[in-house]
């Protein structure tokens, strides 16, 4: 071959190359895609709370009002019985969250693994409203088929379910304190974090120690109220606990990470003991006031849009449930995991079912009531106790870890001088 020709095919591959190489239009179109894509990624998580929101809103109203106001409608369907009693009240509320959580549930199955923004599962979980549509009504209809004792396993089976929900939002309170101590924890680069995070500390510990004191003067004011004060009592030693572990030398965490989980703890303890029954709940204030009605709807409307944030925030926060924390990200990656996120609303249909009808499968819930009675109230103290004994575990887990690698090292050094010995 002569040197013309070697230097002509050479010549063709270098041309062929660098015409394989994408433009900089080619790359800036690509990358505005992935914009677009994201965007509507994005938008999609909030028009699937709104949906679980309506849900929510969905089960109280066959729970409340469904019997008086839809009973005509539903003497044709035999599953109902006679006076439509299947269908309302607790078997209402679990028809409807079975609906839900097999929407959640098929959304869960066909978009898991979904990795990049231009796979056709991004597509399906951002768009296709219509078909979704469709699906979410027939998955709402297909309950009201299906006969009472299948719903009744549906119901045990939900209990599991919420409890595994309130444990993935336990995990993700935990990563958010953990998260914030971090950020306003001081370094040489944000000394002027110092002390705004010993004042957020100050706020929190004091937060906490103020509700504690509410709760005794208003629902332990008497010594007949055992179990009340009991609860109160030990979220006390649970708070000071965690403090004296954080100030600890070898743990060294500071208090602002302690003080924000002695104030959630603080708040489950009030959670807890409000959800006792109203006939023998120990509080000082009148229960019957001229406008207890209206703060019993506004806490019950309250309660629903914490039940929805729980959902919302939980879903989204699926980086603290990797095992991997350095994974490289790029700019065709999905915003977040849509199968972490659609599985934990099919939880959340679960969990807001239980709070209806406050655990217990036959349980007539007052209206405008929700998540009381004293299953609730109990279900409420083991997850703050859970949740004290987490994080108590994770201030003194690396000071374990440590010591059983010292302990290994001397136990290694004693077998080796008996042997050289």
């Amino acid at each position: 071959m002569s040197a013309s020709e070697v230097t002509s095919e050479a010549a063709a591959v270098v041309h062929i190359q660098v015409s394989d190489r994408p433009s900089t239009e080619e790359v800036t179109a690509s990358l505005d895609d992935y914009a677009a894509e994201r965007k509507k990624s994005l938008q999609a998580r909030y028009y699937f709370g709104i949906i679980f929101l309506i849900m929510n809103l969905v089960a109280w109203f066959f729970r409340d009002y469904g019997q008086s106001l839809l009973l005509p409608w539903v003497h044709y369907i035999k599953v109902c019985g006679n006076e439509g009693e299947d269908c309302f009240h607790s078997l209402g509320v679990l028809r409807v969250s079975l609906g839900c959580h097999i929407f959640f549930l098929i959304m869960f199955l066909t978009t898991v693994n979904t990795r990049k923004l231009c796979e056709g599962r991004n597509s399906w979980h951002s768009g296709w409203w219509e078909l979704k549509s469709i699906l979410l009504l027939v998955s709402m209809t297909l309950p009201f088929l299906f006969p009472s004792e299948f719903v009744q396993i549906y119901g045990e089976i939900a209990r599991i379910g919420a409890g595994i929900f309130l444990l993935l939002q336990l995990v993700s309170v935990i990563h958010f304190i953990t998260w914030w101590n971090k950020y306003w924890t001081p370094d040489e680069e944000r000394k002027q974090r110092c002390s705004v995070g010993l004042s957020m500390s100050t706020m929190f510990y004091v937060a906490a120690i103020c509700g504690v004191v509410y709760m005794y003067t208003s629902y332990a004011s008497r010594s007949s109220c055992s179990l009340n004060i009991f609860f109160i009592t030990w979220t006390a030693i649970l708070l000071l606990v965690m403090m004296i572990i954080s100030l600890n030398s070898k743990v060294n965490r500071g208090l602002l990470s302690s003080g924000i989980m002695a104030s959630y703890i603080v708040f489950l303890c009030w959670c807890a003991i409000r959800s006792e029954p109203a006939t023998i709940r120990c509080e000082t204030q009148n229960q019957e006031k001229g406008n207890g009605g209206w703060i019993t709807i506004v806490g019950f409307l309250i309660a629903i849009f914490a039940i929805v944030m729980a959902a919302f925030s939980t879903g989204i926060d699926s980086k603290c449930f990797q095992f991997s924390k350095n994974k490289v990200e790029h700019e065709d990656d999905i915003p977040y995991n849509y199968g972490f996120f659609h599985m934990v609303f099919s939880l959340g249909a679960m969990y807001f079912a239980m709070l209806f009808i406050s655990w217990d499968l036959n349980n007539s819930a007052r209206k405008w009531s929700i998540d009381v009675g004293w299953l609730s109230t109990w279900v409420k103290v083991i997850n703050e106790w859970f949740a004290a004994t987490i994080y108590i575990w994770i201030l003194i887990s690396p000071v374990v870890r440590q010591n059983k690698v010292i302990g290994d090292d001397r136990t290694v050094q004693e077998m080796t001088d008996s042997v050289m010995a």
